[in-house]
């Protein structure tokens, strides 16, 4: 394979092999196909980028084809704000389509498979057939309206798209096999009864198909080459090919499902019911909240279309699901802006700061850069005055010697202008200071060319002049949720994990330059963050939202969390290595159950976060066993993580597969043969094993 092959992500190379095998590049086709039941989120992006991007690489058309086959969710907004993203995103439709624009050739084709005995009407309650459908484990059973007549079929399905039954009373079902292993094949609905006004088709329809029916053969209509999806249709891949065959000719080309994982971000929910849940109970104000994960509450944040695609490309495609840290997210946007968002200065949380010996009724106007990453952005005129604002936190009256800011008897350089010393302070009843009063040097102004411009002073402040200071609303925003994965828990709802501290709007003191600022600018307020203008901003009232700050206050949280999280992990490891220790010298099996048994419930409360740094160097044999326990635990538990299969795991099972402990050696053994991952890095030692090893226990597993 080449070095391009190589780069290429899997879905990339599935197409570059079905080229090889003769499809021709100008049968290539792509669809983005959303339901209109919501605003479109940051995972959403994923697959617009993805589809979208497909269409760039190969010159191939993009159909943009609107999922619009439940009338009682879906709004004409939702059509107009999806529609906005995609273009805002960069990219464009060949053609704009719609599920509905098919519905009468979906009725025809579900008349065919009827008359073909392929389909039949069902008047059963939603218990009795999920009762009939069986489990995973147990086969279904057929229903007594499964060997109707043609006829019978025929004619109710004519009342069901006339609306001559009660809604909801009868469903179309495929009549495939209810004893398949996939659940998905065991007669599964096609066309359910809505007596809803459609937002396209008003009110012709009162029938409406289901998305497995609908999905696959509206990409046929299409001509589309590969339908790509998110993994939780893989198990729907069988359903989607055995509609396909009901309508395929050989003169036309066979539309591939291929998946691909979906985005999950941390310290956010992916879900658009819940995302639709914080809406509707106005947790949050509108879809484009800027607290939101949606595109629209992204842009309105501050975020760039740029910065959000690049966020994608850097977090890739991948074929198993992992949770991407939402601090890539925001790493990607402060490398966009840090190179085109021009510098501004603004105060927060304001301190008057009152220059003595500068001429009370004067002022100067000093020259700034506007971006030191962009050398044509230009500079700015400030205005520089006896009375400034600076931030509060940057003053402090007793500070000690790593306090590098403004303190009483000190200097610092105000950026763009004077080295100021701090005097005197001025407070108030309460204690709480009011002013600090400095005296300048008038040599000192940077860029002046006099040797005290060049003086050296270990603290710069950015500042405001009080006279000139406009004062604007700045929403300062958090993440929404304080838990990394808010709806992982069974016992939870996940509201229940809302940040109430998401939100707090402010009134700060900005320079004058942004007086001409209109929505959507963006600028770094410098030493504080990225801040965006907001749609809510008038001529007299500029209202600005925080899109992210310079450094992140969340990484201090959880390093303190991390700690916490690494002692714990230390006190149990050393308990689990005394009871691995207890496992390998106690002399029965009743007693080596029991004390695995409790190393598997207390591997539960692992953090396995750098889990596979600690296994590096372990050699004893009740250090080995001790983290193969663990691992297995996992498996056994349903809770593996993929972010483990790395190089230092292969290594650690290589090393616990050669050892002559019979115990640790079943144990790594039984970690590779329930992994493939595993078990294909460690194949010619499993192999050797299998020939080698006397016991019937590892011969089993290696059969």
């Amino acid at each position: 394979m080449t070095e391009d092959k190589k780069n290429l992500n899997f879905i990339e190379q599935i197409i570059e092999k079905d080229l090889e095998k003769g499809v021709d590049k100008s049968e290539l086709r792509f669809r983005f196909p959303p339901e209109p039941n919501g605003y479109l989120h940051i995972g959403h992006a994923k697959s617009i980028c993805l589809n979208f991007g497909l269409g760039q690489s190969y010159n191939a058309p993009v159909n943009l084809r609107f999922d619009d086959t439940n009338p009682a969710k879906e709004e004409q907004e939702f059509v107009d704000a999806i529609k906005e993203d995609i273009e805002w995103l960069g990219f464009k439709w060949d053609k704009e389509c719609y599920t509905s624009d098919y519905f009468d050739q979906l009725y025809s084709w579900a008349v065919e498979l009827i008359r073909n005995g392929k389909a039949y009407v069902d008047n059963q309650t939603s218990e009795q057939i999920a009762e009939q459908k069986g489990t995973p484990t147990k086969p279904g059973v057929n229903g007594p309206n499964r060997d109707n007549s043609v006829e019978i079929n025929l004619g109710l399905f004519e009342k069901m798209k006339n609306g001559e039954l009660e809604e909801g009373s009868h469903i179309l079902r495929a009549k495939i096999d209810m004893s398949h292993n996939n659940m998905h094949m065991r007669d599964p609905i096609m066309y359910r009864m809505l007596n809803k006004t459609h937002h396209r088709t008003g009110d012709k329809w009162k029938i409406y198909p289901m998305y497995d029916w609908a999905h696959g053969q509206s990409d046929y209509i299409e001509s589309v080459s590969h339908s790509v999806c998110t993994l939780e249709f893989e198990v729907h891949r069988e359903l989607y090919e055995w509609y396909l065959e009901g309508v395929y000719t050989s003169d036309t080309i066979k539309v591939k499902q291929r998946e691909f994982a979906r985005l999950n971000l941390s310290y956010t929910v992916m879900s658009k019911r819940k995302l639709a849940e914080l809406v509707e109970n106005k947790d949050v104000n509108g879809w484009d909240d800027p607290r939101m994960p949606t595109i629209s509450g992204l842009r309105r944040r501050g975020y760039t279309a740029e910065s959000i695609r690049n966020f994608i490309n850097t977090s890739g495609v991948s074929k198993r699901n992992n949770v991407i840290d939402v601090a890539l997210l925001e790493y990607c946007i402060k490398d966009d802006l840090n190179k085109k968002a021009p510098r501004i200065m603004a105060v927060l949380d304001p301190v008057k700061i009152v220059i003595t010996n500068y001429d009370k009724d004067s002022h100067e106007i000093l020259e700034a850069e506007n971006n030191p990453e962009d050398e044509n952005a230009g500079n700015r005129n400030i205005p520089f005055s006896r009375e400034l604002y600076i931030e509060r936190e940057d003053f402090k009256e007793n500070a000690n010697k790593k306090f590098f800011r403004l303190s009483l008897g000190k200097e610092v350089r105000l950026k763009n202008a004077y080295i100021i010393k701090a005097n005197d302070i001025v407070k108030d009843d309460s204690g709480k200071i009011t002013e600090i009063h400095c005296t300048y040097d008038a040599d000192s102004r940077s860029g002046s060319g006099t040797e005290a411009s060049k003086r050296k002073v270990k603290g710069t402040l950015h500042w405001v002049s009080v006279a000139h200071a406009v004062p604007v609303e700045v929403r300062l925003y958090d993440r929404l949720f304080n838990d990394s994965a808010p709806d992982s828990h069974k016992d939870k709802n996940f509201k229940e994990f809302i940040n109430k501290d998401s939100l707090s709007a402010i009134t700060a003191f900005v320079e004058p330059s942004i007086k001409d600022s209109k929505p959507g600018d963006s600028f770094q307020f410098q030493r504080m963050g990225y801040f965006c203008v907001d749609k809510d901003s008038k001529a007299d009232s500029i209202v600005f939202n925080k899109t992210v700050g310079l450094t992140d206050s969340w990484a201090k949280v959880q390093k303190n969390t991390n700690k916490a999280k690494q002692d714990v992990n230390k006190q149990l490891l050393a308990e689990l290595v005394t009871m691995s220790n207890k496992y390998i010298k106690s002399r029965t099996p009743e007693e080596r159950t029991d004390i695995e048994a409790n190393i598997y419930t207390k591997a539960e409360a692992l953090v396995l976060d750098g889990f596979t740094d600690d296994m590096k160097g372990l050699d004893t044999n009740k250090d080995l066993l001790c983290y193969l326990f663990v691992l297995n635990s996992l498996f056994a538990k349903g809770k593996w993580q993929d972010s483990l299969l790395t190089d230092d795991m292969y290594s650690f099972t290589s090393v616990c597969l050669l050892k002559t402990n019979s115990y640790v050696r079943y144990q790594a053994v039984l970690l590779a043969t329930k992994n493939d991952s595993i078990s294909a890095k460690n194949k010619e030692l499993l192999d050797k094993i299998k020939l080698e090893d006397k016991s019937s226990a590892i011969r089993e597993l290696l059969s």
